[in-house]
């Protein structure tokens, strides 16, 4: 119960002053390849087998860490010498915002969930608080 308090007295402090740099944010989160998983996706849904899009897309993660780059930053042309699945859709299916909001799990980041989850612990707390 001790380390539990310190805990939630930190976070407070933490929480009360924190920024967040959103641009910042998004540049990290597409340079670690998150999207990796919606491309072998996309490319599953235009018939690709599932073990043929997921050596396709270790490929192009290849081909990008060479070129220093994101998927998302690639022309269409060079998506199209690693296969020519690819379409002009892949960038609405890499994007960021796409990758987000298809993640509807619990846990997973997608608002409608992350909503659920908060209204649920809100209630929660208020029902302690109640108490």
């Amino acid at each position: 119960m001790d380390t539990v308090r310190d805990c939630l007295t930190l976070f407070t402090g933490m929480l009360g002053t924190m920024k967040f740099r959103k641009e910042r944010m998004a540049a990290s989160a597409m340079n670690g390849f998150t999207n990796a998983t919606d491309a072998a996706d996309y490319l599953v849904g235009k018939g690709v087998p599932f073990r043929d899009a997921h050596g396709i897309i270790g490929r192009l993660v290849l081909y990008c860490v060479e070129k220093d780059t994101s998927i998302d930053r690639l022309s269409l042309e060079e998506l199209q010498t690693i296969s020519d699945k690819f379409e002009e859709d892949i960038y609405d299916a890499v994007s960021l915002k796409t990758c987000v909001e298809k993640r509807l799990t619990l846990g997973a980041p997608g608002p409608e969930v992350m909503r659920k989850v908060i209204a649920e612990h809100k209630k929660y707390l208020m029902d302690a608080e109640l108490k």
